[in-house]
């Protein structure tokens, strides 16, 4: 059963190339198995969360980031009686224009593209499911409904919301013109991404020796639920079992955050008046922390940043991949025929210089770590990242 305010699939406001409703799905449905069998969707596997996915087998990629997204967005929505299709297709389908490299690979492009409308992974995910995927012969991308682009696309300048609003009025990129909010369901992935992001970054940062628990013991949102699990099973403190206790502290974290997501949103929800899903578009932001959970969200953000994000050994991978991006994006520049045939043509087809570069961007964004540095090695010589 749907709350009033959560987003109806029988109410979409539909695909931009109309199709017959699926008659065993709905239309929600419809996107996220789209977007699971997408070619976009298998990339993530081998695509930077925080490590590289060479220096590890059990670190998070984007793919299993995108899954513990949904798992938690879709607890989340259950409890709100939110449409939990949409959350997941959402969640999904939200790192789909990551880069190689994670942030790293990012920041190379928007750099290359700098003056002619940079990069932007949130914008390239909409441009993957709206354009890239060529999978339908009626259609490029996908053809997702409204309610799940408009999810995808969490974050958009203003220029580009404009050049996107030109291209489809009262679309996607609408509402940060008018500055109206999406639906409750992209409300909810916005925070499950944060979520899940700040509980992984932990796991996989003691995992890898660059933080450690006693470095954690400094940020009261982990160190509340270490010292509770420790009070409940003291023989955890034996060295052979703190792998045991940092799960067992990360399980509780997350439950928190969880349970005080759903406690917040639902007062804030209680406090409005929201006969439909449209009337949520004229409110402020209604999923939310509670004040002293955002306060607790915030340290620990701040506390990866310094320690694990800006760690020497993080940064001298970053410097590495922004020179593997760098590269790439010259010589293929320079040569489009480096480029599978699709992209080559489309380059050698482009109006304009901006036009062709964008055209790199995209098969670049489209790598893989290990396609991207194999192919920097195969173009350079150069033997980086390995």
């Amino acid at each position: 059963m749907l709350a009033a305010y959560a987003s109806d699939p029988q109410r979409s406001r539909g695909r931009r190339y109309p199709e017959p409703a699926p008659p065993t799905r709905t239309e929600y449905q419809r996107d996220r198995d789209r977007i699971v069998h997408s070619t976009a969707f298998r990339r993530l596997v081998y695509k930077t969360q925080v490590f590289l996915n060479h220096e590890g087998d059990l670190f998070r990629t984007r793919l299993t980031h995108s899954l513990e997204v949904a798992q938690l967005g879709r607890s989340i929505a259950r409890s709100l009686a939110f449409n939990e299709d949409l959350v997941e297709a959402i969640a999904l389908a939200h790192d789909l224009g990551h880069t190689p490299f994670g942030h790293a690979g990012q920041d190379a492009l928007n750099d290359c593209m700098s003056g002619h409308g940079g990069f932007e992974h949130n914008l390239q995910s909409l441009r993957v499911v709206d354009y890239l995927e060529a999978r339908y012969p009626a259609f490029d991308g996908l053809n997702l409904t409204f309610e799940t682009r408009e999810g995808v696309l969490k974050h958009c300048s203003r220029a580009n919301a404009e050049r996107l609003e030109a291209a489809e009025p009262q679309g996607v990129a609408h509402r940060f013109l008018s500055r109206a909010q999406p639906s409750l369901e992209a409300q909810l992935c916005n925070l499950a991404d944060e979520i899940a992001y700040n509980a992984h970054d932990i796991d996989d940062g003691v995992r890898s020796g660059l933080i450690t628990m006693e470095q954690l013991q400094a940020v009261p949102l982990f160190e509340n639920f270490r010292l509770q699990t420790l009070q409940e099973f003291p023989q955890l403190l034996e060295q052979r079992s703190h792998r045991k206790l940092l799960y067992e502290s990360i399980r509780r974290m997350l439950s928190a955050q969880v349970y005080d997501v759903i406690r917040s949103t639902q007062e804030v929800l209680n406090a409005h008046t929201l006969p439909d899903a449209q009337a949520v578009r004229q409110c402020p932001p209604l999923v939310c922390f509670s004040a002293a959970m955002r306060e607790q969200s915030t340290e620990l953000k701040q506390f990866l940043y310094a320690n694990l994000y800006r760690h020497p050994q993080v940064m001298a991978t970053t410097a590495q991949a922004r020179q593997v991006i760098r590269d790439l994006f010259e010589v293929y520049r320079q040569r489009h025929t480096e480029m599978p045939l699709g992209f080559a043509e489309r380059a050698q087809q482009a109006h304009s210089e901006g036009g062709m570069l964008r055209v790199v961007a995209d098969f670049i964004a489209g790598m893989t770590d290990r396609f991207a540095w194999r192919e920097h090695e195969r173009l350079t010589g150069l033997r980086l990242l390995a």
